[in-house]
């Protein structure tokens, strides 16, 4: 069951390791990518990458109350605010985990409250957020005892980079985003700026022009040199496939390169594009006025 009414409260912390949250409220965050390498295409149809997954503090919110008038046949009843979510709520991957938990636990009827910040179809893992800070939460909220590890290994069936939430700190993923090794970068005290165009990018049309290929620079050696060589050596594969047909999305990412950002690319398969600079970039919100956008200094 889903209703469209409004979350219970609206809260909005400091970013941590894990999902930061106040009793039975969890606030999701963003991921984007540095770099992102298609360098095989797998047997099963799907291809091989390599990427470094960065948590970003832009945040859904989900609360979890329990139902009291919930039964074993009508276990939920899903509340959607925000952000428009498409396609049949059912289907919503916090609904799914919640689901699936209730098959192995002894959980009760949930009313979920989720409120969308996070753009749908951005490249920044929104839902796949939402999934693992149900997991999380729920592990939480009735000491269901499980590792990161577990949780992991169960998130991966939800979404390639669902596991990456519920690790929720930076990561050089290999495989189809499901292998994870931890990164040790740090932005903090970076200002990063958002851009989020009125633009759809189906994954055929992220795929069409890719051509799959041993990187030419290794990644993690890329990042940690300077910021500013990063333009030359991090690169998304996804631009060359995405840029031709969508050209405002170059102008953005170049327009972010104007303002002085020290790196800017597309996170994911678009079509968000990021700039991370040394100083606040107030002025973005009247640039990009006709986009979403968001802007904020990371604390780590």
């Amino acid at each position: 069951m889903q209703t469209n009414q409004p979350l219970h409260t609206h809260a909005f912390f400091t970013f941590s390791n894990s999902f930061t949250h106040m009793q039975n409220i969890f606030l999701p965050n963003c991921k984007i990518n540095l770099g992102l390498n298609i360098v095989a295409k797998r047997p099963d149809g799907y291809h091989n990458l390599e990427t470094v997954f960065y948590p970003i503090p832009l945040r859904d919110s989900l609360e979890l109350l329990e139902w009291k008038d919930g039964t074993k046949d009508e276990a939920y009843r899903l509340h959607l605010s925000g952000v428009p979510i498409a396609g049949n709520p059912a289907d919503n991957l916090v609904v799914k985990v919640y689901l699936s938990l209730r098959e192995e636990f002894d959980l009760p009827p949930l009313e979920i409250f989720l409120c969308k910040h996070i753009p749908m179809g951005a490249g920044l893992g929104g839902g796949s957020s939402d999934a693992a800070a149900m997991m999380t939460g729920l592990n939480e909220l009735y000491q269901l005892n499980l590792s990161e590890s577990d949780m992991e290994r169960r998130m991966v069936k939800f979404g390639a980079d669902c596991a990456f939430f519920v690790r929720n700190r930076p990561v050089f993923a290999t495989g189809i985003g499901d292998q994870m090794e931890n990164f040790n970068l740090s932005l903090q005290g970076k200002y990063i700026v958002l851009v989020k165009p009125n633009v759809f990018i189906s994954t055929k049309e992220a795929y069409a022009a890719v051509r799959p290929q041993p990187a030419t620079h290794d990644l993690r050696e890329a990042l940690a040199q300077d910021m500013d060589s990063w333009r030359e050596t991090v690169v998304n594969d996804f631009e060359t496939s995405v840029f031709p047909n969508h050209p405002e999305l170059p102008a953005i990412k170049q327009t972010l390169y104007d303002l002085g950002a020290r790196y800017a690319a597309m996170s994911g398969s678009g079509s968000t594009l990021f700039g991370l600079f040394d100083r606040p970039v107030a002025e973005a919100h009247e640039l990009f006025k006709d986009h979403f956008v968001f802007t904020e200094k990371l604390l780590r």
